[in-house]
C-alpha cells in the first residue's frame, strides 16, 4: 500500500469513527494537526481513534507509550 492510500485510508477513518460532518479525507493534510487549532479533536476522541485503529489495524497502543502523543499529531 502507498504512502498516499494509507494516509487516504487513515482520514477516512477518523472521518468515519468521529462522525465528522462536512469533512473529506482530502481535506485533512497529512501533517495537518488532529488537535487544537487542526480538526480540533479532544481526548475523547483519540480513545475513541485509538479503539478504531486497533481494531481495523490489529495494533495495540499503550497509554503507557510515551510517543502516543507524536502518533495522534497528525496523519503522517
Amino acid at each position: 500500500m502507498t504512502e498516499d492510500r494509507m494516509l487516504y485510508e487513515v482520514a477516512s477513518l477518523i472521518i468515519e469513527t468521529l462522525q465528522l460532518e462536512n469533512i473529506k479525507p482530502e481535506d485533512i493534510g497529512p501533517d495537518a494537526p488532529l488537535f487544537g487549532d487542526g480538526l480540533g479533536l479532544d481526548s475523547i476522541d483519540a480513545l475513541e481513534l485509538a479503539l478504531a485503529i486497533s481494531r481495523t489495524y490489529a495494533v495495540t497502543l499503550s497509554s503507557e507509550d510515551p510517543n502516543l502523543r507524536t502518533v495522534f499529531a497528525s496523519l503522517r
